[in-house]
């Protein structure tokens, strides 16, 4: 191997790292996030030593997300180059996705869209507080959970008739053409005294994704699109899909979470430093 590109997300709870020898890439991993700047040497040395490369095989190294402003122009002595992380956003989704043109979003801590178009611009339209720890938070104050995977577990016996307030609750006639009678009218918005634990940690992940899902779906409007591509550690959670599924058939898109989307942003990364 030779002339790999690294790419480097140094994240606020997670340093992902992956590499492209030409067009092939290789497989991404990552490591917990405490110090940026021990994270990213700890995911660095990790990486190269599990794949057998060599400092030597290396061309150089795109550093994005907000801990890599720690580290300077180089890394071991190879050249380190910080690229904006809304680009790279947008060039791994498109990557993953094989679309020519889609709305990114980035599921985080918090949330980010970007617009992009392969070979084109890549516009960042903003996003939302609302994320992963939105999720982390309300789970610890309401559940006494804080950990996701626990969060994850307590959620699949859960019944969000016991805690959001859908259409059908308040209305006993078609609002609208096209809106469906299980939409959410409020999340949240039916809390039942007898309503469990598990309805709870429920509600609380489909109040993230909802909120989510729709922020994307107005950005495709925006632009007269159809396709949605979501990256970012939040969508290996998997109630996510039943959500994503319910709002592709109320608002007529496609979402699309593909193989490797955890690591959208870091292929991303890595990509831009490809000529």
């Amino acid at each position: 191997m030779s002339n790999i590109i690294i790419g480097i997300d140094v994240g606020g709870s997670t340093t992902k790292i992956v590499g492209f020898d030409g067009d092939k890439m290789i497989n991404p991993t990552f490591v917990k996030a405490g110090d940026p700047i021990s994270s990213a040497y700890g995911a660095f040395g990790k990486f190269t030593l599990e794949n057998g490369i060599k400092l030597s095989d290396i061309e150089k190294i795109m550093m994005t997300g907000v801990g890599s402003t720690f580290i300077e122009d180089n890394l071991y002595g190879i050249p380190a180059v910080h690229k904006t992380e809304f680009d790279c956003v947008g060039l791994g989704g498109l990557y993953l996705s094989g679309l020519p043109e889609a709305i990114i979003g980035s599921l985080g801590t918090g949330t980010a869209m970007v617009h992009a178009v392969k070979g084109g611009p890549i516009e960042y339209l903003g996003g939302t507080g609302v994320g992963g720890g939105t999720l982390i938070g309300l789970s610890k104050k309401m559940l006494g959970v804080s950990n996701v995977d626990n969060l994850v577990e307590l959620a699949k016996d859960g019944d969000l008739g016991n805690v959001d307030l859908r259409i059908s609750d308040i209305s006993s006639k078609e609002m609208h053409p096209g809106l469906p009678d299980y939409m959410t009218a409020s999340n949240f918005g039916k809390l039942s005294d007898v309503a469990h634990r598990a309805d709870v940690a429920l509600g609380v992940i489909n109040l993230v994704f909802e909120s989510v899902g729709v922020l994307a779906v107005f950005s495709a409007r925006r632009f007269g699109i159809r396709d949605i591509v979501l990256t970012g550690n939040l969508t290996t959670i998997p109630q996510s899909d039943k959500i994503f599924r319910t709002l592709e058939e109320m608002f007529d898109v496609n979402i699309h979470v593909p193989q490797n989307s955890q690591y959208g942003t870091v292929i991303g990364a890595a990509l831009s430093g490809i000529k």
